[in-house]
Order: C-alpha cells, then structure tokens, then sequence
C-alpha cells in the first residue's frame, strides 16, 4: 500500500556518498524536525531522471530552500557507488542529498516500488515527490508514467510551497 498524506515516513537506514566516503543515514536523521523534498526516480544515469527530472530540482534549488525547506533529496534503488557516481556526474554535491537504497527496503516500505524487469531493471522506485515536515508526509505526487517527470517536477514542487 502506497505512503499517504498525513502518514509519517517508515524508519530505514539508507547509505549517501559524502566527501570522506558513503556512509549511513538514518531516516530520522533525514527527516525529523525538518521540512524536506524528496524524489525519487527509477535510476541513476536513466535518460528521463538524469536529463529532466534531477536538472529541475537543481534549477530550482535557491528557490525551493527559499520556501523553507532544509533538504531536497533524491531517491534511487541503485547502490551507493552509482549513487556518488551520479551525484558528481551532475554537479549536485551539497545541493541535493543523494539516497542510495540498494536492496529497495525504504521504497518498499513507502509502496513507491515498481516492478521494472519487463525493461531488464528489476524492482525500482515509481517517480514520484513529496513534501515531508518532521517526518509526515505533507504532499505526495506519483507519476503514472515512469518516462514523465510532471507531476513530480521541481516546478510542481516548487508551485506546492
């Protein structure tokens, strides 16, 4: 069953690149007592989340912190090394918080996950984005279509605050 508005975020240990290496993160360390945008994306390096839904959130950075967010994190079932790979192919250090959840746990556990092995991609996380304050979410968008990023763009996020 997919997270709903209102419902708080499930408690997960993911993994994020860090100039000293990967290491984990804690959910509640993520989420607790702050306001955070977070997306997530079938993959890292795929077209559609590398050409236009990540660039979104990086156009839109100053002004989606402006609103009164602390954090703006992407998620991706990949692992932590594709993950920090990714995260400096596109310049994205200290703007966006990358979220490695390599096994698919915490996606699972939001009801984000998508079977995608009909396209040679196993389980993955449906595009979405959300509003989270102190861990409840406030707004979820979900994309029907994986190749789609509009209701889970930057732009939409940005109009939603």
């Amino acid at each position: 069953m997919t997270i709903a508005i209102g419902e708080p975020i499930p408690q997960a240990t993911l993994k994020t690149p860090t100039e000293d290496g990967t290491r984990e993160i804690a959910t509640t360390e993520v989420f607790a007592g702050r306001k955070v945008v977070l997306f997530g994306v079938p993959g890292a390096f795929t077209p559609t989340c590398s050409q236009n839904h990540l660039p979104g959130f990086l156009d839109h950075n100053d002004e989606i912190r402006a609103k009164g967010v602390d954090e703006i994190a992407v998620l991706a079932v990949n692992d932590h090394h594709v993950m920090k790979a990714w995260q400096k192919a596109t310049g994205a250090e200290g703007r966006i918080l990358f979220l490695a959840d390599g096994n698919g746990d915490f996606t699972k556990a939001l009801g984000l996950d998508v079977d995608l092995a009909v396209a040679g991609l196993g389980t993955r996380s449906r595009r979405f984005s959300m509003i989270v304050e102190d861990g409840v979410v406030k707004l979820l968008n979900v994309e029907e279509k994986p190749g789609l990023p509009d209701k889970s763009s930057a732009e939409t996020i940005l109009a939603a605050l």
